[in-house]
Parts: C-alpha cells; sequence; structure tokens
C-alpha cells in the first residue's frame, strides 16, 4: 500500500535549545559555539535570495547559480559580498550543484581534510535552508540511523504504528523535499549502506511493518562524503556506487591558495573564540602551510630536495587546527601576536603521528630544510625546543 508523503510527516518535536538545559541557557543561534552555516551566514543567503531571479528547482532556496556563488563568493548588483565559503576550481562546485538538481546523488570524495563536510554543510543550507538532516557515519551505524527506529515505549503499548515510528532524517528529507547528509558513508557496514540503494534509486522508503512507504517529493537528495584514505575498510558495493555522481575535492592547488584558506577559516574561528586577529600572524600561517605542503609533497617547494612523508595527511584542515591553538597560545600566554613557539608544539603534534618512524622524518627536515631557510632561524629553534 502506497501512502501519500503528506501523512507520512515526522512525528518528533525538535525542543528549543535551552529546553531541560536550566535558565540563563541563551536559544540564540548568535550564542552558539559553532552555528549551522544557515545561521552563521544567514544575511549572504537572505541577499541572495532577495536578488535571485533566476529559475529554481523545487523547493530550492536558490537557484543553483546563486547556490554557486553562495559557495564560491562574489559581489551582488546591490554591492553586497559574498564570502567565498570554498575556494578550489569552479567546475568542481558547480558539477556538485547541478548534480543536486538532477535524480541522482552526489558523493564528495577526497583525502582527509579537504572540505568535504564543510561543502556538504553549505551545500545543503543554500539548497535547503537546513544543514542538520544529518547521519554520521561509523562504524557502528545502525539501519535505523538511515531508515527509521521504533519509540520501543509506545511500540509495546500500542504495537506497531504512525505515533511509534521515529523517523531518520533521510526519512524527514524525503518526506519534505529536502536534502540529507550522510558522512563518512564507507566507513557505514557494507549491509547498512546498502540501505540507501532502494531510496536513492526508487526514491521511496518501505514500511513493511505498516504496511506502508515514504515516497520522496521533488526537491529530496543525498550528500554523502568519503574518505579516499577509508578505501577498504568498507568498500561501496557497484550498485550503490551507481546510484552516485562522484565529485572528488582536491587539495589546494598552490601555497597562496591554501594560505587563503586557512587565514579565512581561522579567521572565522578566531572570532568566535575572541581570539587575535589573523593578518597579524600572516607569516606564521605561510610558515605552516609550506612545512605541510613539503611534507605532503615529499619535496620542498623549489624542487631541489627530495623529503620522506610522515604518515599523518598534513591536510589544510589540520594547518587550520595548528594556527588556532597557536592563535589561543599568543592570546593567553602571549603578548596576541602568532609567533613561531605558538606554532611549533602543534605542527610536531600533526607530523609525528608514528612515534619512531614520523620522528626521525621531522627531524631530518628540521636539519635539512628549516635550519638552513633564510629568515627561518627562529621558527628552526622553537621547532628543536618541542622536538627536544
Amino acid at each position: 500500500m502506497s501512502v501519500p508523503v503528506a501523512s507520512v510527516e515526522p512525528t518528533t518535536v525538535r525542543p528549543p535549545v535551552s529546553e531541560g538545559l536550566g535558565e540563563g541557557v541563551s536559544e540564540s543561534a548568535d550564542e552558539a559555539l559553532r552555528p549551522h552555516a544557515e545561521h552563521a551566514f544567514a544575511a549572504e543567503l537572505a541577499a541572495l535570495a532577495a536578488q535571485d531571479d533566476r529559475p529554481r528547482p523545487a523547493r530550492w532556496r536558490l537557484s543553483p547559480w546563486a547556490v554557486a556563488t553562495y559557495l564560491l563568493g562574489g559581489t551582488l548588483p546591490d554591492g553586497t559580498v559574498i564570502t567565498p565559503k570554498y575556494v578550489g576550481p569552479r567546475r568542481i562546485v558547480e558539477v556538485a550543484v547541478t548534480t543536486l538538481a538532477t535524480d541522482r546523488a552526489l558523493l564528495l570524495l577526497g583525502v582527509p581534510g579537504t572540505a568535504k563536510t564543510w561543502v556538504s554543510e553549505h551545500l545543503a543550507a543554500a539548497v535547503s535552508g537546513d544543514s542538520t538532516l544529518l547521519v554520521q557515519g561509523t562504524a557502528g551505524t545502525p539501519e535505523e540511523a538511515i531508515r527509521y527506529g521504533w519509540n520501543y515505549a509506545e511500540l509495546l503499548a500500542h504495537g506497531p504504528s504512525r505515533d511509534a515510528l521515529v523517523p531518520s532524517p533521510v526519512m524527514r528529507a524525503m518526506a519534505e523535499g529536502m536534502t540529507a547528509r550522510v558522512e563518512e558513508l564507507t566507513r557505514i557496514p557494507a549491509d547498512v549502506q546498502d540501505t540507501l540503494i532502494t531510496i536513492l534509486s526508487e526514491k521511496v522508503l518501505p514500511i513493511p511493518e505498516l504496511g506502508q512507504e515514504v515516497q520522496a517529493v521533488r526537491g529530496f537528495n543525498v550528500i554523502a562524503t568519503a574518505n579516499d584514505r577509508d578505501r577498504g575498510v568498507n568498500e561501496l558495493s557497484s550498485a550503490l556506487r551507481r546510484r552516485f555522481n562522484t565529485v572528488v575535492l582536491p587539495l589546494p592547488e598552490s601555497a597562496d591558495a591554501e594560505v587563503d584558506i586557512v587565514s579565512r577559516r581561522v579567521d572565522q574561528i578566531g572570532r568566535s573564540l575572541d581570539l587575535p586577529a589573523v593578518p597579524e600572524g600572516i607569516d606564521e600561517i605561510r610558515r605552516v602551510v609550506t612545512v605541510f605542503r613539503e611534507l605532503r609533497d615529499g619535496v620542498t617547494a623549489d624542487g631541489r630536495t627530495k623529503l620522506k612523508s610522515p604518515s599523518g595527511t598534513l591536510s589544510t584542515a589540520e594547518a587550520i587546527s595548528v594556527v588556532t591553538g597557536g592563535l589561543a597560545l599568543a592570546a593567553h600566554f602571549g603578548d596576541g601576536v602568532l609567533r613561531a613557539s605558538d606554532v611549533a608544539a602543534g605542527i610536531l603534534g600533526a607530523v609525528v603521528r608514528d612515534p619512531a618512524a614520523d620522528r626521525v622524518i621531522w627531524q631530518e627536515y628540521l636539519e635539512a630544510v628549516v635550519r638552513e631557510r633564510d629568515g627561518w632561524k627562529d621558527f628552526y629553534r622553537a621547532c628543536r625546543e618541542v622536538s627536544a
């Protein structure tokens, strides 16, 4: 028996943020440590919506052009500046947005730290105005996280019924014509992954216990992310892979692009934590990025010296973490200016994941490259001090 989508709406209600947390807890998104994209960039999304006169797919908040502009940045006719959320090839974003406008799901693939989750969140925020319909993939993710679960008190008292059913984020997205997100898809057990096959191919989610089904309405789609380093963990079946259009997010092409990404993101994080302004530490950011890129690529920037690469990924996301930690040190235990001594310990922690092999690689890099580099004496001393 096929049931109209309108009769399969979620029965759960999201309580206010402050409910059950005691008095004095703010409900404002402005107070959140890390607001969702649709709240953090609400003004930009509203400005885009107001000036967006291009065709919009069913239930989309913005046109595909406006979604791409939101991610890549630009200046609107009224002078409103849209900040870049993703710094990379425009065509990648255009393909991702176009995929969501079709009946194919989107798989964002890449090495750790290539902004897969970040892009996924902002795509959902721009398309549906809600990035919270999220399934977090782990080795223990159950089938119920993708399909639906049950309120067991209600189930025992009255048996299977609509009131006893607890919809998953994917089910809610199907019923409401929204974008669902599945993070770290390849970490989910293979049999649970395959729960998505019927959803993505037939656009339907059967509920055999009730003799019903949920049919996806127009606007529904799925964005999944997967890690290149997880190949072999839980490979996607060929049947499931065919249901996705795969877009590979690359590492930044140049050092300048990566410095720009790190600076922008650290500045956003720093403002929420009341940390010093990024421009005063731009030289140290460039050093961190240079170290990460050289060790990651296995060669110095000038191409003259071959290097051994450590076991870690040394991604852009890790560079952001190192610089943010350094800014916190500078703010609370220094003079507020980011210096070599503030980032040295963070770099050591990012590079030396294997205490035996990685430490040797790091020491060789310090002595052969950093020690001989003009203007890096303070950085060399700081790194030697924390490495001792």
